[in-house]
């Protein structure tokens, strides 16, 4: 059975930091690409970055590309997500996904296993 459960996000003021955390049980990293998206409230469910172990290919949607960073690592099976600058725009419910692929996805119907999500809130 594939798991993914996220952790890490909270309140903090604009322009400040927060790191995500996506543990994954029931895959080999190798044979999965590995995203993180978010949905703020009344919004549809955005892709933010994926990555393939694979090959270390990843994408960064242009909205975070230089603010987040992704990584893995394959070892703890852990997926992160590293928010720097962060923006009252960036309020969302952040989930990790997982795709049976490994080549990278790009939109929310090519991942099958979702995580619960963990909200982040931008606000001084």
């Amino acid at each position: 059975e594939v798991q993914l459960v996220e952790s890490g996000g909270g309140l903090v003021q604009p322009g400040g930091s927060l790191r995500l955390s996506c543990l994954a049980s029931g895959i080999t990293f190798d044979d999965y690409a590995i995203g993180w998206f978010r949905q703020a409230p009344g919004k549809g469910r955005e892709m933010l970055t994926c990555i393939t172990n694979n090959d270390d290919s990843i994408y960064y949607e242009p909205s975070v590309k230089g603010r987040f960073t992704a990584s893995t690592d394959n070892a703890k099976k852990t997926l992160a997500l590293q928010m720097s600058s962060l923006k009252p725009e960036d309020t969302a419910v952040y989930y990790c996904a997982a795709r049976s692929d490994v080549g990278l996805g790009f939109a929310r119907d090519e991942f099958d296993y979702w995580g619960q999500g963990t909200q982040v809130t931008v606000s001084s």
